[in-house]
């Protein structure tokens, strides 16, 4: 009987926390996956997720209480999947989303050195004022590219605080 009950608790805890999902590595933030058919996405959005020419409209979905951006792109998945609509980028605000370093919105800039001072690639930006006429003196960006993917993670930082978290394709640009 203890076995059992044991077993139990152990499903239970498991599924709880399997539906959970915070993930966020170079290539996904919770359920979402760059490179992830829009089709793929759409299932677990529960809803059409539409395709934007322009580079600051995506779709916001709805996980588990925490919003998530998604752009959709017509992209290359392989030689035989070119020009496929598929997710190009991922974002989010929420600070519940988090690598298995433990980072995500909320880190401090000397948390995200600290804990990627090995990383093989990472780098520091200063970002620019929302008109994009000047460098801000308050923004910047933590990179980590993740060269055999071909994607980057990146943290935006106001006063030296993650307010944001960014994964796209990155195209070599």
């Amino acid at each position: 009987m203890k076995k059992l009950t044991l077993i139990l608790t152990l499903l239970f805890f498991g599924v709880i926390s399997a539906q959970e999902n915070y993930e966020l590595t170079t290539l996904r933030i919770g359920p979402y996956k760059i490179f992830m058919k829009a089709d793929e996405a759409e299932k677990i959005a529960g809803k059409k997720l539409l395709q934007f020419d322009e580079w600051e409209k995506s779709n916001t979905v709805n996980f588990q209480g925490e919003n998530i951006e998604i752009k959709i792109l017509n992209i290359f998945i392989s030689e035989k999947e070119n020009n496929v609509p598929a997710v190009y980028s991922l974002s989010t605000k929420s600070p519940k989303f988090k690598t298995k370093s433990g980072m995500g919105v909320g880190n401090t800039k000397n948390e995200l050195i600290e804990a990627y001072k090995n990383y093989p690639n990472f780098s520091v930006n200063q970002g620019w004022e929302d008109n994009g006429e000047k460098t801000s003196k308050t923004i910047s960006y933590f990179n980590l590219s993740d060269l055999d993917t071909t994607t980057e993670l990146s943290f935006k930082l106001e006063n030296n605080i993650v307010t944001q978290v960014s994964i796209f394709i990155n195209e070599g640009c």
